[in-house]
């Protein structure tokens, strides 16, 4: 009875060694980022046009879009002279999105005419408060491509992630 355990130790050593050799699943976070899903959601970005002008005109669609309610926005006139900033006569000067009731669901994508809202490749980055997590309008509108390139590239989110095999 006491020879059994043998074969036993040697067939659990001989996984063992036989791991060793394969390939490791874990990826080493802060130097290797692993590649996207191409129908990822991640953080929410309002657009621009060509000019640097905010496309979004407070029609509301994607709010009420929204299943989680996670939207809020008031809209206002556009005033003359500020025809560089606003696309339209309708611009949304407040507009709010709850990061805690958002699902990523990508309806207000969807919904939105203008094409004013998308959901980029970013993650969405860990915070300490609840009041961290609204993301008011300043946060969520892309920079102008024409003043800050760097910054519109990395507000789209459409750097390739790096992977190494090791």
């Amino acid at each position: 009875m006491e020879r059994l355990y043998i074969p036993a130790i040697a067939k659990g050593m001989a996984i063992t060694f036989s791991h060793i050799f394969k390939k490791q699943p874990t990826i080493r976070y802060p130097e290797q980022k692993r590649p996207f899903s191409p129908v990822f959601r991640g953080l929410h970005v309002l657009n621009r046009d060509e000019e640097g002008r905010e496309k979004c005109t407070a029609c509301g669609l994607c709010a009420v879009a929204c299943p989680a309610e996670a939207i809020t926005m008031e809209g206002a006139e556009r005033l003359p002279g500020e025809e560089n900033k606003y696309r339209e006569e309708k611009y949304a000067a407040k507009y709010e999105i709850n990061m805690l009731r958002c699902i990523f669901c990508g309806l207000c994508e969807e919904a939105c005419p203008k094409d004013a809202i998308y959901l980029s490749e970013t993650f969405a980055p860990a915070n300490f408060t609840r009041k961290g997590f609204i993301y008011g309008k300043d946060d969520l509108l892309i920079p102008d491509v024409n003043t800050d390139p760097e910054g519109y590239e990395k507000a789209r989110g459409k750097n390739e992630p790096t992977t190494s095999s090791n």
